[in-house]
C-alpha cells in the first residue's frame, strides 16, 4: 500500500504548479542542454553531455516524486469542524515552554510541508504527535533528544 501524504490545499496547488513547470518549461530546457552537449562531438569524453544526462535524470526523478506525492495526497483542510478546539493537522498552536517560560507559535502540518525554522511542524515529529488531539490548557510532555520538554497549550486555531 502506498504511503499517504498529508497536504494543505495550498501545498497541493504548489505541487501541481511545480509538476506543470517541470513537465513543460524545465523539460524543454533540459532537452535543449542535452541537444547542445551532443553537438560537442565524441560522447565518451564529453563532460557537458554527462552533466546534461545527470540533469535529465534529476528532472525525471523529481517529476516521479511529485507525481507520487500527488497520487497519494490527502488534503487535510477537510477535518471535522467540531474538532476546531483540538490540535490537529492545519492548526496553529501557541505554547508556553514550562521550563523557560517562553511562548512560541507552531503550525501542525503534514510531513511534506514541514519546515521547523518557519514554525511548520510535522504531525510525525515528536512535538507534532504529542500535540495532536490536545486542547487549550493541556500540559504536554514531548520526548526530545535533549530530554523531556513540557509545554502548556495557550491557544489552538484553525489555520487552513
Amino acid at each position: 500500500m502506498a504511503r499517504e501524504f498529508k497536504l494543505t490545499r495550498i501545498r497541493l496547488e504548489e505541487l501541481e504548479n511545480e509538476l506543470k513547470y517541470l513537465k513543460t518549461t524545465r523539460e524543454l530546457e533540459v532537452a535543449e542542454h542535452l541537444k547542445e552537449a551532443r553537438s560537442f562531438g565524441d560522447l565518451s569524453e564529453n563532460s557537458e553531455y554527462d552533466e546534461a544526462k545527470n540533469e535529465q535524470a534529476q528532472l525525471y526523478g523529481r517529476i516521479a516524486e511529485v507525481e507520487n506525492i500527488l497520487a497519494n495526497a490527502v488534503v487535510i483542510d477537510d477535518e471535522e469542524p467540531e474538532a476546531g478546539n483540538r490540535v490537529g493537522l492545519g492548526c496553529t498552536v501557541k505554547v508556553r515552554d514550562l521550563e523557560t517560560d517562553e511562548t512560541e507559535v507552531y503550525a501542525i502540518v503534514g510531513s511534506q510541508e514541514a519546515n521547523p525554522a518557519a514554525g511548520l511542524i510535522s504531525d510525525d515529529s515528536p512535538f507534532g504527535s504529542a500535540m495532536l488531539g490536545r486542547v487549550k490548557g493541556d500540559i504536554v510532555t514531548v520526548a526530545a533528544p535533549a530530554g523531556e520538554l513540557r509545554f502548556e497549550i495557550l491557544s489552538v486555531e484553525r489555520s487552513v
